[in-house]
This record gives C-alpha cells, structure tokens and sequence, in this order.
C-alpha cells in the first residue's frame, strides 16, 4: 500500500484515504500519495535502491550493523520478487574523493553474511566498469555500488551524476530514512531519471510511527528533548509547542533556559545570545498550557574526563547555581526524579537528545534513568534517532522500546513538520 502525506512534513496517518493533520492546518498545503515497494513490479527489472549503510567502522570492521539489518527486509522483497537489485549508499565524509578508510567492501561483506548469498562488489558507483557489472546481473542477484559520497556530485546534487547514478535502472527506492532530509544526487536526483521511485519498507515504517501514531497521540504526550543548543531544537520545540503536553528539556540546551531565568551556569555550555528566545519559548508554552519541564538542580564537574569529581548543585529555587569554576554534565538528583515521575504519567512519548555526557560514565547517571523510564512506561514510546539511540543500545533497552527511528537529523525535520525531499520526490499514486 501506499502513503498518503498531506502538507509539509508529517502531516497524518499513513494510508491511501483518511488523513488527520498531524500538526497545524498551516502546513497542509498540498497533498502527496507516493507509492510503496510492493507498487513495483520489479521482476525482470534493474531496480536501483538507496540505503543507509553509513555504519561505524574501526580498523575496517563493522561495529554495529543496526542499518544494514534495517534494510534487509526491503532487499529481500526486491530479489524474491525477480529483481536485478542495484545498491547505493554513502559512508562518512570522505570529501568527494575516493578514501579507502570509507570504502563500503566491508559492508558487501557482511551484507552477502547476512542474507546468505553473494553480494556482488563494484569499485565505484559510476563509470564503465559499474555499468558493465550492472549489465550482467540477473534476476534475483544483488550488486552494491562504492561509495556515492566519493564523489561531489553526489552532496551536490549534480544532474549528470544522478542520471549516471540512474544508469539503466527501471524503478528506484528510496530505504534511507536517515538521509530522506537531504536533496543529494542518491535521494532526490536519482528519481528524475527512473520510470517510477517508491518507499522501502523502512522508510514506510519511519513514517507509520512518526506521522500516523502521532497524528492523535495518547495523552498525556510527553516529548524529551536534550542536546547541546537551544538554536538546534528551536523548529521542534515550536512545532510541538503546538501537540505535546509537556516537554521535558535537559542536555546543554537546558542551560540556555535556566540562565536566561537568572542562575547562575559557571562554565557550562550555553548560548547567550538566545536567552531572549528562550524567554520566548517559555512565555509561549505558558500560553498554550504546555509544561516545560527544565532541571531542578545538575550534577556538574570541573574536569571533562572519566573519574573526575562531580558533585550536584543545591535547588535551583533554593538559591541553588553552579559555581564559576565548575560546568555542568549531567541532570542532578531531583531532576531525575522528577523528570521520571512526568514520563511514568505519560501515553505518548517522543525522546531525542540525552540529559548529559552519557559517553563518560561518571556523567551517565540523568541519561540512563530517564531511559530506564521511557522503556519501563507503558506509553508508545519512539527514539528519535541520533545519541538517544546510541543510549539506548549502551543500556540494552532498545527491545522495550516502541520503535527506534534509524535517523536524527531526518526525525527532528518531520517533527518539524518539513517535507523530506528523499520523501517528496517519490512517484505519487
């Protein structure tokens, strides 16, 4: 089946009939229907499909291999269904250049491992020699392209890359959720040169949980937002300033907030210059009745490093503040409690962004309580990609969680309520 999006971004349920906005009726400025994998009649046809294969590689193996598991449902429908499946995707940052510390082999690899057939391996993503290996498959055989990001057409969107890209591909599908934010020559360009470009079964999924489920969330919705700057997560907040009951704010970010209140921050991260919105942001939930809840008190350091004091500050209304020669790294005691007790009253929950410098053991501490909580809650409770996946996976919680979205940056945007140019250059119904 097909989705049917309407406006900008997430926008209602997924489905072909029966769209309830998700978000405000300002961003229901048109309606899209785009087309599935199980549209495609793909048998006997080279279907050109985009993944996510940017996994973390140490001295050239694979530690974890979450994407490339994510995208074996949509590869195997394609190659039981007959066709001659062609695969791309990028890996780090490698400039537009070949780098071989980048190179996708050991994702072929541990691919042809997985499915438990051969995996075919071209050294590039153009050029003759690629096309001549394309031109040999047969139905039911799997080749995956290098690198796309060696070159800069790619990032650049370039149309002569993209048709390259394209090659003799009959149909195109899009299963990188974690890159659908971005218009490059493998996301978007790719589709203006293919008969017909659907959603993998991924990306299907991403959408269910991140539009359908949160077009009418079970109340109270509770959304946990962390990170570094304010100025990152300022569409969001607003965006869900507009759905959610409450939002629960730690990370640096959180700073921002308690200084512009008047505390003092010593030296942890903040950005001055947004005190202003963030009086803004607060004075705006107010309005709409949301509750923000910010730390009571921190947990903070004078050393950046694993072992380091720590200590928590006293209660922020208490006359509480952290010391000009100490930073904070963690939410404090109080505040894990009470961010807890607002998780434990929630029926939707979204998190993205940890409380704190989860990396370092001794700073873990507000990261893994409120993860223990999002996974001990009986609420939906979806991962919003980036760190607070990473933290899941550090703590073993990932299985009693709703759903993990495999992309950060791409999560935030449809929260946003932005379109996904990976999304919305789809074939419509």
């Amino acid at each position: 089946m097909g989705l049917l999006l309407q406006g900008g971004g997430c926008h209602g349920p997924v489905g072909r009939v029966g769209v309830v906005g998700a978000f405000p009726d300002r961003y229901l400025h048109y309606r899209m229907a785009k087309i599935s994998i199980r549209d495609l009649p793909v048998e006997g046809k080279e279907v050109l499909m985009r993944v996510d294969f940017n996994v973390p590689l140490e001295d050239g193996e694979i530690t974890d291999e979450t994407r490339i598991e994510g995208a074996i449902p949509s590869i195997r429908h394609l190659l039981e269904g007959g066709a001659k499946l062609v695969l791309c995707s990028h890996l780090g940052r490698p400039k537009g250049e070949q780098d071989p510390r980048f190179s996708l082999k050991p994702v072929a690899l541990r691919l042809s491992q997985l499915l438990g057939r051969e995996v075919l391996f071209a050294e590039d993503c153009v050029g003759e020699e690629s096309a001549g290996q394309r031109e040999q498959l047969g139905a039911g055989e799997i080749l995956l392209l290098e690198n796309t990001r060696f070159h800069g057409g790619e990032k650049e969107n370039d149309e002569s890359f993209s048709k390259e890209l394209a090659g003799s591909a009959s149909f195109f599908v899009n299963d990188a959720f974690g890159t659908a934010h971005r218009a490059h020559g493998s996301t978007e360009g790719v589709t203006h040169h293919v008969e017909k470009s659907a959603m993998g079964f991924l990306i299907e999924k991403e959408l269910e949980f991140l539009c359908e489920k949160l077009a009418e969330p079970s109340r109270p919705f509770v959304v946990i937002l962390g990170g570094a700057k304010v100025s990152d997560k300022i569409e969001v907040i607003t965006a869900l300033l507009e759905k959610a009951d409450s939002l629960i704010i730690g990370g640096a970010m959180a700073f921002t907030f308690l200084h512009a209140q008047g505390y003092g921050m010593g030296r942890s991260l903040l950005e001055v210059d947004k005190s202003d919105l963030a009086l803004e942001i607060l004075a705006k939930a107010k309005a709409k009745g949301v509750r923000i809840l910010l730390p009571s008190d921190t947990r903070v350091t004078r050393e950046f490093r694993e072992g380091a004091e720590t200590k928590v500050t006293s209660v922020y209304e208490d006359g509480g503040e952290i010391e000009e020669d100490w930073e904070g790294i963690d939410i404090g005691d109080v505040t894990i409690k009470r961010f807890c007790d607002e998780i434990a009253t929630a029926g939707t929950i979204v998190w993205n962004g940890p409380m704190g410098v989860f990396e370092i053991s001794s700073f873990s501490e507000g990261t893994r309580k409120v993860a223990e909580a999002v996974a001990q809650s009986e609420a939906l409770t979806i991962v919003g990609g980036g760190d607070s996946v990473t933290a899941v996976k550090k703590y073993n919680l990932g299985e009693r969680m709703s759903f993990i979205s495999t992309g950060g940056g791409a999560s935030l945007e449809l929260l946003e309520g932005k379109d996904l140019p990976g999304v919305a250059a789809l074939t419509n119904l």
